[in-house]
């Protein structure tokens, strides 16, 4: 595991706490946009795909879930809104001029190819062991991201 810098501890929490609220805020439905009328989104289909692929390519790929299951359960939840509105599981952490359009071409559907080149995962779903916020979970239960999107 590579060692943090000194002015920053391994499992610091504010580096943490500051990627959630950017990926929570991003991947939260904005007031114009219409909630789901079927189900809530963390009880949707989707979320336990998303979920199931999660921890499938933290296996296959080697990765881990961050240290803070949130950061992994807003991440998922993310996907599995993109998987609802757009067909895809667009990156959810990411800005897009026209998410359509990125959802078709590709390029930044989970997993992204960003990581599937090279291990890179900007959202920190998918964390090699080198990362300073690895955690040392390939799965994650529903309960987890219901209290991880709850936070």
């Amino acid at each position: 595991m590579m060692l943090a810098s000194s002015s920053t501890s391994a499992c610091s929490a504010k580096p943490v706490q500051r990627a959630h609220r950017r990926v929570h805020a991003m991947t939260s439905l904005k007031p114009t946009e219409p909630a789901e009328s079927a189900e809530p989104a963390t009880e949707s289909k989707s979320l336990e795909v998303m979920r199931k692929f999660s921890e499938q390519y933290a296996k296959r790929s080697g990765t881990y879930f961050c240290v803070d299951k949130s950061v992994t359960a807003v991440v998922i939840q993310g996907l599995a809104e993109h998987k609802d509105t757009l067909g895809a599981p667009l990156c959810p952490c990411r800005h897009y001029d026209d998410k359509e359009a990125e959802a078709a071409q590709g390029y930044w559907n989970c997993p992204c190819v960003p990581m599937r080149e090279r291990k890179v995962c900007h959202c920190m779903l998918f964390l090699t062991e080198d990362n300073d916020f690895v955690g040392k979970d390939q799965d994650i239960t529903i309960e987890e991201i219901k209290t991880g999107i709850a936070m």
